[in-house]
């Protein structure tokens, strides 16, 4: 028993980390190859090991011998021995499978166009070969344990081989995308410098392998407002090489262009934008997920994949990668061959599917703590405020007997949410707030009472632009968005969002929301929901708020608009916010 040892064990293969112990920070280090975080509260974080974390770590050169013992170096109590043994069964299932390129004896080279796959076992090769579902994937080669299959189908067999249990050692090379002359610029075109912080380079080299192992491939999982962009575009100067970013809106869409404009010595003319308005397609090219998803027929073929193919790409990034739409995955799997880097806050999906994610873009390779960086002063200090609101009693009865979803819908719409938002915005002068809702008759009613501008997903793309720069300029102090503002879009001094209403249970939502006021700024930032008490929606904004007490965050309970005090701006926040102010061109 170690006693000051920062972590414990569990039975259930769940590790504590004490964030006190003295060596909190050394142990977190450890574990990151091998265990995922899955809750970072103030005092206690939450790591588990599951067959995945291991598989990835022995993908990226990880033993479990390395896992045993970094256990055991920091755990307070002695270890499970049903753990250890887990560990060391779990990890023996990788390699056993192993992908290879397809050398035809007497070929000069291998076959460009199939791979095989291959195993030392008989039992795995029959149980493979039994596979009905595998079987139109897999063709077997002669007697000596391998299959050869389509190089198209690599992505593909790599996912249906992880649902039965079996991860596949991929020891295909990737390939070397053409060259681009790009490099970081050490002052921003505004003349003020750039640098580039300490996390984003960490992230950096744990996708390349600058600094321990790396592989080219995963995903990197930082808080909204953290800078991912940068990490993106860190990428690409280090790589050199013809780059696809994908990304969930034409707003980020040029978010992206003007971020590596600015922060690069690239050219205006060698950055292309493929989207509903503009078909370019440049040595870097920023794309929506929507225009690739987008056919003429239902059943019909998606024309705007041919992006993927159209040049030779180095580098594929996958911004708010949590959202990839099933199409986009389909081609995914295709594309094993391309560097590909996955950039969110959260990869909670309310569908189940972060598998896709992990098996067709690539593990994770970077996590950092939300309220760590909001610590260190690179993110907002931030307040969670639910406010209960009575239902209206013109809408009791109707609410009584509605339908699950009308009942969600009732109490989202709640009219007495209306006058509370008015207050709010009226209570709190100083601050730049983001109303946000899911209701578009509610949200125009709000808009059109404070004569305050909209954006929906019907707003002409360069209205958006113009509006959401007038916000940043400070012309605009309030601004209503629906739920297209969710994601990938940088508005720095917003530091109030009031939800009005959301996505029923949706944590991913609930994480992205929050993440529009998380700029780092003089004040602390607030996030307050507005929830109908004794509804339906108190159980869906409890669902809501796990993710966010996950990483920390408490919310607080009020009734009452005088519950909520003025904004305090401590000195200890001012302090934080100048030891990063240097970095704050780069969110």
């Amino acid at each position: 028993m170690q006693n000051s040892a920062p972590l414990i064990v569990q039975g259930d293969r769940t590790l504590l980390l004490d964030v006190h112990a003295p060596l909190a920070d050394e142990c977190r280090c450890a574990l990151i190859p091998f265990a995922e975080l899955e809750r970072s509260p103030e005092h206690l974080h939450t790591y588990r090991l599951s067959p995945l974390s291991l598989w990835n770590a022995a993908g990226a050169g990880f033993t479990p011998d390395y896992a045993v013992d970094v256990l055991k170096k920091y755990s307070r109590f002695d270890i499970p021995q049903s753990v250890s043994t887990w560990i060391y069964e779990t990890a023996a299932r990788f390699g056993k499978i192993r992908l290879v390129p397809d050398s035809v004896q007497g070929a000069a080279k291998p076959a460009e166009d199939s791979l095989i796959l291959q195993t030392d076992s008989l039992a795995v090769f029959r149980e493979l070969e039994a596979n009905k579902k595998l079987a139109k994937y897999l063709t077997p080669v002669g007697e000596n344990l391998r299959f050869r299959l389509s190089l198209t189908d690599r992505g593909t067999i790599k996912e249906e081989l992880l649902k039965t249990g079996w991860p596949v050692k991929d020891e295909v090379p990737l390939k070397e995308g053409e060259f681009l002359d790009i490099h970081m610029r050490e002052k921003t075109l505004s003349g003020k410098d750039f640098i580039v912080r300490r996390y984003q380079k960490e992230a950096a080299e744990a996708f390349l392998g600058d600094c321990g192992p790396g592989t080219g491939f995963g995903t990197l999982v930082l808080p909204c407002g953290s800078g991912k962009t940068i990490i993106g575009i860190l990428l690409m100067a280090k790589l050199r090489t013809n780059t696809l970013i994908v990304t969930a809106n034409i707003s980020s869409v040029h978010q992206w262009i003007d971020e590596i404009i600015d922060k690069t010595d690239l050219s205006a003319e060698k950055i292309g934008e493929y989207s509903g308005e503009k078909k370019e397609i440049r040595p870097v090219t920023a794309a929506t997920y929507q225009v690739l998803t987008r056919r003429p027929e239902k059943d019909g073929p998606y024309p705007h994949f041919k992006l993927f193919r159209e040049r030779n790409w180095g580098l594929i990034i996958y911004d708010e990668v949590h959202l990839l739409p099933a199409p986009v995955f389909r081609v995914t799997a295709e594309l094993q061959a391309v560097r590909r880097a996955g950039l969110t806050a959260t990869l909670v999906r309310e569908d189940g599917c972060e598998g896709l994610v992990f098996s067709l873009v690539g593990p994770k390779r970077y996590d950092v703590p939300w309220k760590e960086l909001e610590t260190s002063g690179w993110i907002a200090d931030a307040e969670c405020i639910e406010f209960r609101v009575d239902l209206d009693k013109g809408k009791e009865l109707e609410y009584a007997v509605a339908s699950v979803r009308q009942k969600h819908r009732i109490a989202g719409e709640n009219p007495l949410k209306v006058p509370l938002v008015l207050d709010l915005v009226k209570r709190f002068p100083d601050d730049r707030i983001l109303i946000i809702g899911q209701y578009l008759n509610q949200l125009f009613e709000i808009a059109g009472l404070l004569n305050i501008p909209i954006i929906t997903g019907k707003t002409p793309i360069r209205e958006r632009d113009m509006i959401y720069n007038d916000f940043r300029q400070g012309k605009l102090r309030v601004l209503a968005v629906s739920k297209v503002a969710n994601f990938a879009i940088d508005l720095p001094d917003a530091s109030m969002a009031i939800q009005i209403s959301g996505t029923f249970g949706s944590r991913q939502e609930e994480a992205q929301r929050l993440g529009r006021i998380l700029r780092p700024k003089n004040r602390t930032a607030r996030f307050i929901t507005l929830i109908t008490a004794d509804t339906q929606e108190e159980e869906y904004g409890s669902n809501r708020q796990q993710f966010l007490a996950e990483q920390g965050y408490s919310y607080r309970l009020v009734r009452r608009i005088e519950e909520i005090p003025d904004c305090d701006n401590t000195n200890e926040s001012s302090e934080k916010l100048n030891g990063a102010e240097t970095a704050r061109g780069t969110v």
